[in-house]
């Protein structure tokens, strides 16, 4: 591993097998005023979270130990370990450009996802809109809706008294819809207020990362009331159980 001592803007995790690009990457980061630790492969990856506890972390998908969705797997099931690892904000890197790639990439607990050969402004500014919309909360306060809870400060959800590991945009998106509680948001409000970045208007985003709550919230609750809902050509709601 190595890693920059310098007064960091946020500190960053890089981790790519290629000597070339983990270099490249890390001085460009440095420079533009980030701390930056890098690993060449997943096992020095998951060790560096644990050490540097790092505010993002820039990974490779293609890696020759373990996969980078490997990496994010295992950092998404350290849910209590008071590591934070469990709500990590990750960019992935790939060569890969097919949809089901980019697909399995954020269903493993990815953040966002940049296809090589990239554009280093382009990934610093995915790197600082990922930093925005995922940094903690201010000013708001634990939300409830029937048995599900969302502590913005802790960055803690609890459905039914169980613990519910989200990604940092899962969470950010879920928070979203409990703010609007029975009130039904469309997608382009969500794609405004979730991704600070010009996403080019790519509503299937919101869709999938709907999908991907949903199944965490309300199909992962035993026998317990389905709270988000689609409504048919406008949008997506939260609704509170009736008392």
């Amino acid at each position: 591993m190595d890693r920059d001592t310098a007064t960091p803007e946020a500190s960053l995790l890089v981790v790519d097998d290629e000597p070339n690009i983990r270099e490249l990457l890390s001085a460009s980061l440095r420079f533009v005023g980030f701390r930056v630790t890098s690993a060449a492969n997943g096992a020095d990856a998951l060790a560096a979270v644990a050490e540097e506890r790092p505010d993002l972390v820039v990974l490779d998908v293609m890696l020759p130990d373990i996969s980078g969705f490997a990496v994010v797997r295992r950092l998404r099931e350290a849910v209590g370990s008071g590591s934070g690892a469990d709500h990590l904000p990750v960019l992935f890197l790939t060569a890969r450009d097919g949809v089901d790639d980019k697909i399995s990439g954020l269903t493993a607990g990815g953040d966002d996802y940049v296809t090589k050969p990239f554009s280093l402004e382009e990934l610093i500014a995915r790197i600082r809109a990922i930093l925005r919309r995922t940094g903690a909360p201010t000013g708001e306060g634990r939300l409830v809706a029937g048995d599900l809870e969302l502590d913005p400060v802790g960055h803690q959800v609890l459905r039914g008294g169980r613990p519910v590991s989200l990604s940092p945009t899962e969470f950010k998106l879920l928070a979203y819809l409990m703010t609007h509680a029975d009130r039904v948001v469309s997608k382009m409000q969500i794609l405004e207020h979730v991704w600070a970045y010009d996403f080019g208007g790519d509503l299937s985003i919101v869709e999938s990362y709907i999908s991907y709550v949903r199944r965490k919230v309300d199909s992962g609750a035993d026998g317990a009331v389905k709270l988000i809902h689609t409504v048919r050509g406008i949008g997506y709601v939260l609704r509170r159980p009736q008392t």
